[in-house]
């Protein structure tokens, strides 16, 4: 007797619907549900900013906000953001204007390659905005998730100590 091979639809060929507010505009995909947001916003979307660094969400490179609150976009689902408020690095300047963390990444020379400076700065204003840039060791501390190979670390903590002071934080 010859067995019937079994079908079995493969979770590759199941899309779904998925609805993403990025930046403040709603944005329809139809993607796998296994894809990452850090692809979604890249592949999909257009929105290189946030980067691949490590895809295990050690390194901070992928750093996104999900409703005002950092988020490694390498370890979140994109379905897991379905409805959230997602702001990636490309929608923290208004217009021309830079944001403040921005400006003060700038003006402190807070990079070098610049692979890690997205995930750096949307990191910066996550903890200028959860209270946590008044001394140097706690900038070092809420921003210890944020990998920089180029070892700008106290660039990084003047621009987060300068932006801080810009905003009244």
């Amino acid at each position: 007797m010859d067995a019937e091979p079994n079908t079995i639809e493969s979770p590759r060929d199941a899309a779904t619907e998925v609805t993403l507010r990025v930046n403040g505009r709603t944005r329809r995909l139809r993607i796998d549900p296994r894809v990452t947001l850090l692809d979604a916003l890249r592949d999909r979307l257009g929105l290189t900013g946030s980067k691949k660094g490590c895809d295990r969400g050690e390194c901070g490179a992928c750093t996104v906000h999900i409703d005002g609150r950092r988020a490694l976009s390498c370890l979140t689902l994109a379905v897991m953001a379905e409805g959230r408020e997602i702001t990636t690095i490309e929608g923290l300047a208004e217009g021309d204007r830079l944001h403040p963390v921005q400006a003060a990444f700038i003006e402190q020379d807070a990079f070098q390659c610049g692979f890690c400076t997205p995930g750096q700065i949307m990191s910066a204003v996550a903890c200028i905005r959860e209270g946590h840039a008044g001394l140097d060791d706690e900038i070092r501390e809420f921003m210890s998730g944020n990998l920089c190979r180029c070892a700008a670390y106290p660039q990084i903590v003047a621009a987060v100590r300068a932006a801080a002071a810009a905003t009244g934080a």
